[in-house]
C-alpha cells in the first residue's frame, strides 16, 4: 500500500510547502547578497554565507523583528524538519562532489604528510581542549555531565575540522587544485574520521554505558566501513564510470556521482559514522575512476546552490545573545584562543616535521582551523545529552564561526606566497567543464 495512503503520515499542506520554499528562496537570495558583498571587501564568499543564518536567525533578525521571525522559520517541528532535510542534504552531495575533486595520485605520494599533519591537528587542540574543560566554570557544564565527560567532550569538540567550509572555502579562494588545498581537505577527513570516533565514545560515556563492548562496536563500524569502501564502492563505481566516461555524458555522470555518494553516506549513517564522513570517502573513491570534466557541472550547481543552502541553514541555530553574559562571554573568548592557537599550531607542526615549506604549513594550519557547521553538530549532540548548557554551547557555536571567517585571511595571506607548479595548472585544466558540445550547439 502507497506511504500516502497509509495514513501513517499524512501530506505536507498547502502552508507549509509554501512556508518551505520561501525559507529556501529568501535563504538563498541573502546568502548570495552577502557572499558578493564579503567579496567586495576582498573576502570569500563563504564568510558571507556564514553570515546569513546568524542574520536571518535569533541574533539579529530574531531581536528586531521576532514576529518576522516566526513567520518565516515557525516553531514547527515538521516545518524545522524540511529545512533540516534539505541542509542535509546539500551537505552530504558537496562534500561528496569536493572529495571526487581531490588527487588521489598527490595523496598516496603524501600519505605521511597527511598522517603527520591529521594526527598533530587532532592531538594538540585535543589535549588543549581538554585541559580548558577543567577549568570552565561549574556554572557552563550540562545537568547530565560530571566535569571529566565535559572536558573529553570539549577537547573532541576543539579538535574537529569542518570538511564542507573548508571545501567552500578553498574553491571560493580558487585553491581546490593546489596541493596545499588538497592535503589541506585530505587531512581534515583524517582528523574527522578520528574524532566522530571519539566523539562517539564520549556520547556513550555520558550516558554511562561506555565498555568495552561500545569501544570495539564503534572501531568496528569505523573500520568496516572504509574496506566496504575500498572492496565493495570502488569496484562498483569503477564499472560505473568505466561506461559512463566512455559514453562523454555529464548528466549520466553527475547521476551517477549523486547516487554512490547518497547510498554511502546513508551507510556510514546506519553504522553511526557521520552521513559527511561517507560522502567524502564516496567522493574519494569516484576521484579515482571518473574524467574530471564530466562532473564539473555538477560540481558548478553544489558551489552555487547547494553549499550557500547548507552554510545560511547552519547559521539559523546560532543565538549569540547568550554572549551578554559576562562570565559566558570571557570563557568563549579564552577558549576561542586555546581552539585556534591548538589547531593552528597542530597543522603547521605537523606540515613542517613533514618537510613542507613555512608558507605551506601556515596555510594548512589556517585551513584546518576552520571548524563550521561540524561543529555547531557536535555542540548539538552535547546540548542534547546534557552535556553543555546553553551557554556553553553558545561558546561552541562562536568558536565554529569565527575560526571559519578567521581561515580565509591567512590562507590568502600564505597561499599567495606558494609557487603554483606545473601539476598544479595540469589539475585545474582536468577540473574545467567540457566546451566542445557547447560551442558544436553553437555553431
Amino acid at each position: 500500500m502507497p506511504l500516502l495512503a497509509s495514513g501513517v503520515s499524512p501530506p505536507l499542506n498547502a502552508h507549509q510547502v509554501q512556508i518551505f520554499l520561501l525559507q529556501l528562496g529568501v535563504l538563498l537570495l541573502l546568502a548570495l547578497l552577502l557572499g558578493r558583498l564579503a567579496n567586495r571587501f576582498g573576502l570569500p564568499a563563504v564568510v558571507g554565507e556564514l553570515a546569513t543564518g546568524i542574520v536571518l536567525g535569533p541574533s539579529v533578525l530574531g531581536s528586531v523583528a521576532p514576529d518576522l521571525t516566526l513567520r518565516l522559520f515557525p516553531a514547527d517541528r515538521e516545518q524545522t524538519h524540511l529545512l533540516d532535510a534539505a541542509s542535509q542534504f546539500a551537505v552530504v552531495l558537496f562534500v561528496g562532489v569536493a572529495g571526487a575533486h581531490l588527487d588521489l595520485s598527490l595523496i598516496r605520494r603524501r600519505r605521511d604528510v597527511l598522517v603527520t599533519v591529521g594526527l598533530s591537528s587532532l592531538l594538540i587542540p585535543l589535549a588543549l581542549g581538554v585541559a580548558a574543560g577543567y577549568l570552565v566554570p561549574r556554572v557552563l557544564l550540562g545537568a547530565s555531565a560530571d566535569r571529566t565527560v565535559f572536558a573529553l567532550f570539549l577537547g573532541v569538540a576543539l579538535s574537529v575540522s569542518a570538511i564542507p567550509v573548508i571545501a567552500k572555502t578553498l574553491s571560493d579562494m580558487g585553491l581546490m587544485h593546489r596541493n596545499v588545498g588538497q592535503l589541506t581537505l585530505a587531512s581534515a577527513a583524517v582528523d574527522d574520521a578520528i574524532g566522530w570516533f571519539l566523539l562517539s565514545l564520549v556520547s556513550t560515556m555520558a550516558t554511562g554505558s561506555l565498555g568495552p563492548a561500545e569501544i570495539g562496536t564503534s572501531l568496528l563500524s569505523l573500520i568496516g566501513f572504509l574496506l566496504a569502501a575500498v572492496l565493495v564502492v570502488r569496484p562498483l563505481a569503477r564499472w560505473v564510470f568505466t561506461r559512463v566516461n566512455a559514453r562523454g555524458d555529464t548528466q549520466l555522470a553527475a547521476t551517477a556521482a549523486a547516487t554512490i555518494v547518497l547510498l554511502s553516506a546513508a551507510g556510514s549513517h546506519a553504522l553511526r559514522l557521520e552521513a559527511v564522513f561517507g560522502a567524502f570517502v564516496a567522493g574519494l573513491v569516484i576521484s579515482s575512476v571518473v574524467d574530471q570534466r564530466l562532473i564539473a557541472p555538477l560540481r558548478g550547481v553544489t558551489l552555487a546552490v547547494l553549499a550557500p543552502l547548507f552554510l545560511a541553514t547552519a547559521g539559523l541555530r546560532v543565538d549569540l545573545r547568550a554572549l551578554a553574559d559576562p562570565a559566558v562571554l570571557l570563557t568563549g573568548v579564552v577558549v576561542l584562543l586555546i581552539a585556534s592557537v591548538g589547531k593552528f599550531a597542530g597543522g603547521y607542526l605537523g606540515a613542517r616535521l613533514s618537510r613542507l615549506t613555512r608558507w605551506e604549513g601556515l596555510a594548512i594550519g589556517a585551513g584546518l582551523n576552520a571548524r563550521g557547521a561540524v561543529e555547531i553538530v557536535v555542540a548539538s549532540v552535547g546540548l542534547q545529552l546534557g552535556i553543555l548548557t546553553t551557554g556553553s554551547y553558545t561558546i561552541v557555536v562562536l568558536i565554529a564561526v569565527a575560526t571559519s571567517m578567521m581561515a580565509p585571511f591567512v590562507l590568502r595571506w600564505s597561499a599567495g606566497r606558494i609557487e603554483q607548479s606545473a601539476e598544479e595548472l595540469l589539475r585545474q585544466a582536468e577540473t574545467a567543464p567540457p566546451v566542445a558540445a557547447s560551442r558544436q550547439s553553437g555553431g
